[in-house]
């Protein structure tokens, strides 16, 4: 009984900081979603948020899962990079650039794609002083294009990180077995690497779509028009309207878009269970 309690009071202040931080914000959130003024059960407000930006959802779905599928591709090609390259200064070059965004925030990097993709921004300078096309040529990337570049540079590190350490675990044996039958790189990458980690990856994707999810810095800053993501939506029903229902309404809808992804995640994982010998 003692180790239980000291077990208990061990896990007590992080059950109080997701009571205070995430259930108690979400049941506020949900009771101001499905109810009026009179605190009578409605969806007026999920109607009115659909027939407002139905449109943005369905951008904030492309967006986001765009930004996950590109993500999850950078993180593979950089952590099979990392793991089956032979040269020492590409991985160590690798291991020393691709960590910078993780220490950068999101209202940092809008600011920095901002001026790095404009017409007139440093990609389009670069392109320009070496001669790829000409000065009038150049077109702006601050659209829903510089949304997912930002999204992409910014979370790809993070779960590269979580990969580069689930392939160093590998057992090194299948591995070089591989490689000694004459198996290339990618063959090995695609048949040996990525089914041990595909545990891992989803992790990082899910976490990786929440979080972009969340963000309101980099749609604001980089597209600032229309469509746009629902972040924005939010925070423009509060700001402009004081309208924290249709906010709410939103909100909740976002929460079933990422709660889609993590039942999805979880589905695979019971069925992988369920195959596994006793």
């Amino acid at each position: 009984m003692t180790q239980k309690r000291i077990g208990l009071l061990l896990l007590l202040p992080a059950l109080l900081m997701v009571l205070v931080l995430f259930l108690f914000p979400l049941g506020i959130s949900l009771h101001a979603a499905f109810t009026d003024k009179q605190g009578a059960l409605t969806v007026e407000h999920f109607i009115k948020a659909q027939s407002l930006y139905s449109t943005d959802m369905v951008f904030t779905l492309f967006i986001i899962l765009t930004a996950s599928v590109l993500v999850c591709l950078c993180s593979l090609v950089l952590s099979g990079l990392m793991g089956l390259s032979e040269s020492r200064f590409l991985v160590a070059s690798l291991k020393w650039l691709y960590r910078w965004p993780l220490f950068i925030p999101f209202i940092v990097a809008a600011q920095c794609m901002r001026t790095f993709l404009a017409k007139n921004g440093l990609m389009n300078n670069s392109f320009v002083a070496l001669g790829l096309y000409e000065p009038a040529s150049s077109i702006s990337f601050l659209d829903w294009r510089g949304i997912i570049i930002t999204f992409v540079w910014k979370q790809t590190p993070f779960v590269t990180l979580m990969l580069a350490g689930a392939v160093a675990s590998l057992d090194r044996s299948m591995i070089e077995a591989a490689r000694n039958l004459g198996a290339s790189r990618l063959r090995v990458m695609v048949e040996i690497i990525i089914p041990q980690v595909m545990p891992v990856l989803m992790v990082g994707l899910i976490l990786s779509f929440v979080t972009m999810m969340s963000v309101l810095s980099v749609p604001m800053m980089v597209a600032g028009s229309q469509p746009t993501l629902l972040t924005v939506d939010m925070a423009f029903r509060i700001n402009s309207y004081g309208d924290y229902p249709t906010a709410n309404a939103l909100g909740v809808i976002s929460y079933l878009m990422t709660s889609l992804v993590a039942w999805f995640y979880l589905r695979q994982q019971m069925r992988d269970h369920a195959h596994q010998p006793m």
